[in-house]
């Protein structure tokens, strides 16, 4: 038998792969020429944070399924882990393809609030899945606020 870890994470392994091949070699080399501010020295990091974070936010959804499964109430938790991994995977392919930092800047946002809902909700049901998620609550602000400052370093393609 399967699993609910496997389940989870294929699914969100998949998604990224998915929709990461809809970035487009067009929208990447303009995301490339970008200014970025004088404090992003990290930016090598931003792959394994978010790797991180989808970890965490997979075995998060994990032990809600596990918590009980199949319920109504469960398979609507997992519709909101769904909703929160594709607004976050949406971030990339959408602002590179529009070639608009402010669709970053609410794509990135949009993901905080979901996240927030999402802790609130799983928290008296299992905290541990709470916490899980609280990797996304600190570091979803960061990625916005860069690029935010990009936006203002960049005025022409905010």
């Amino acid at each position: 038998m399967l699993k609910s870890w496997m389940v989870i994470g294929v699914i969100t392994f998949g998604l990224a792969i998915a929709l990461g091949s809809l970035v487009s070699p067009r929208g990447t080399q303009w995301f490339r020429r970008l200014r970025r501010p004088d404090w992003l020295t990290f930016e090598w990091a931003i792959p394994l944070i978010w790797t991180t974070i989808f970890t965490c936010g997979a075995i998060s959804a994990s032990q809600v399924w596990d918590t009980e499964p199949g319920s109504s109430r469960t398979w609507g938790l997992m519709a909101l882990y769904l909703v929160l991994e594709l607004v976050t995977l949406a971030y990339t392919p959408v602002m590179l393809w529009l070639r608009r930092l402010r669709v970053g800047v609410w794509i990135g946002a949009t993901g905080f609030v979901v996240a927030i809902v999402l802790t609130l909700i799983v928290l008296p049901i299992a905290s541990s899945a709470a916490y899980l998620l609280v990797p996304y609550l600190l570091w979803s602000p960061i990625g916005t606020y860069v690029t935010w400052d990009m936006m203002r370093l960049n005025p022409g393609d905010g």
